[in-house]
């Protein structure tokens, strides 16, 4: 007796009880469900994902249960033609790999989640790089053109010497970053935060200049 007929010979919606009583059950019965409905996407080519397809929605509340016996996470939809159960994470679904005793397989999607683990961890890099570059040559941008303004309106030599010499330095370097702007001014004793401060200062007196306001003392 294979327990998916009921007494008038119509197939059974859901999983016999008879057929998962014991953890080896279990795993059997999730290995034919598998083989017979299932699929992996490949992990380097879409978002993880796990599923296993049955006709009937009591089977496939039945295969959710099992699986997360095992704390697999898995969740159900429907779709046209019947239901799936599906796990996400992929973790959990190298969990299920392993249930299975699949041993060859679970090297190989293990092999793919370190490829595509490292090439995300590139990527963001490599955009954190990017970011870091945009800013700074936004920000060297925006100081140049005040001090630009400053050397049209007021004159670079009637700024106060601190002052003078970072500006020259931006005029000079205007692709180095901060840290290298503070290296080259006054042998590099000057700090990162001295050197913001003074470019704040430069900010504010091409803010002046532009809008007439200012003042010497500025």
């Amino acid at each position: 007796d294979l327990y998916i007929l009921n007494d008038d010979y119509t197939l059974k919606g859901n999983i016999s009880e008879k057929l998962i009583s014991d953890s080896d059950s279990k795993i059997s019965y999730l290995r034919g469900a598998f083989l017979a409905g299932g699929s992996i996407n490949n992990p380097r080519t879409s978002n993880y994902h796990l599923e296993i397809f049955s006709q009937y929605e009591e089977h496939n509340e039945d295969l959710k249960n099992i699986l997360n016996g095992y704390n697999l996470n898995a969740r159900s939809l429907e779709r046209k033609k019947g239901f799936i159960v599906y796990i996400k994470e992929s973790e959990k679904i190298s969990e299920f790999i392993q249930i299975l005793g699949a041993s060859n397989a679970l090297f190989q999607f293990e092999d793919e989640r370190i490829v595509r683990d490292i090439n995300n961890s590139v990527n963001r890099m490599q955009n954190c790089d990017l970011a870091n570059m945009n800013k700074t040559v936004n920000a060297s941008a925006k100081q140049v053109e005040d001090i630009n303004i400053i050397a049209e309106r007021l004159g670079l030599e009637n700024l106060d010497d601190k002052l003078r010499v970072v500006a020259e330095a931006r005029l000079k370097y205007p692709e180095y970053p901060l840290k290298e702007i503070a290296e080259i001014v006054e042998d590099g004793k000057l700090s990162k935060s001295g050197l913001n401060h003074r470019f704040r200062k430069l900010a504010k007196i091409a803010k002046d200049l532009r809008e007439g306001t200012y003042e010497k003392n500025t």
